[in-house]
């Protein structure tokens, strides 16, 4: 398989103005995640920018940035936008989405995600889950929960706490490997009722017969969404500087 890392990045950020250039130890966060997918060592790594501004930090440091239309709905239609841009003829056939809010991502979690293809022949896409029984993570619903069959399969996703009854969850991971083909047909696709309700994105593809293997993750890798967020991000990269 032929990888392709894209990390789609926009400015508009309700929570939190600006923030793929907010500042950790002296870099824009958009570059410590640029640089911890390039030590994935799977492949090439692309920033798909909403702003001239995020271009510019990007090629600053040599990396590779392609502007994309900024009022694409979402950070898959700009994922998809820049790959055909790179790769008009199709050389990469595994895309992986890696969103720009997660400053301290391991690069071997990357690495692990996009196994899950090749160890799954039917597997349109891969994402990663992490089994929690905190009783606070399982009643909020900004932690999205993945409903898995035992061989890994997701059933479904959703922000409820579920399944009901004893024992833990497992919390999604907001990581995306591809297959080229179930990349553009997920893009040409109209939104679904499952997910305008649950606002989740991955619902479209259930809804539409595609599959989705998980791998599980030992920790979930911290997103950065508010300026809280972001403090407890300095304090990690801090510590491992």
């Amino acid at each position: 398989m032929r990888t392709l890392i894209v990390i789609p990045a926009r400015m508009a950020s309700t929570r939190l103005p600006d923030k793929p250039l907010a500042d950790i130890h002296g870099k824009p966060m958009i570059v410590h995640v640029y640089e911890r997918s390039i030590a994935a060592n799977i492949g090439p790594v692309i920033v798909a920018c909403a702003e001239p501004e995020i271009a510019e930090v990007i090629k600053k440091i040599g990396g590779q940035a392609i502007l994309t239309n900024p009022a694409l709905p979402s950070g898959t239609d700009r994922v998809k936008a820049a790959v055909d841009e790179f790769d008009p003829d199709g050389e990469f056939d595994v895309i992986v989405n890696v969103q720009g809010d997660m400053p301290a991502i391991d690069p071997d979690i990357i690495a692990q995600t996009v196994k899950v293809l090749a160890q799954n022949e039917t597997a349109d896409m891969a994402t990663a889950v992490v089994h929690t029984n905190s009783e606070r993570e399982i009643s909020d619903p900004n932690v999205v929960k993945a409903i898995l069959a035992k061989d890994g399969r997701a059933l479904y996703f959703t922000r409820a706490a579920a399944p009901s009854g004893d024992g833990g969850v497992w919390h999604h991971v907001g990581l995306y490997a591809y297959r080229r083909a179930a990349l553009d047909k997920f893009c040409q696709l109209d939104p679904s009722a499952l997910e305008i309700r649950e606002r989740l994105e991955q619902l479209r593809a259930l809804e539409n017969g595609m599959t989705i293997y998980a791998t599980e993750l030992k920790t979930a890798p911290d997103g950065v969404d508010t300026p809280e967020d972001l403090a407890r991000a300095r304090a990690i990269l801090g510590a491992k500087t």
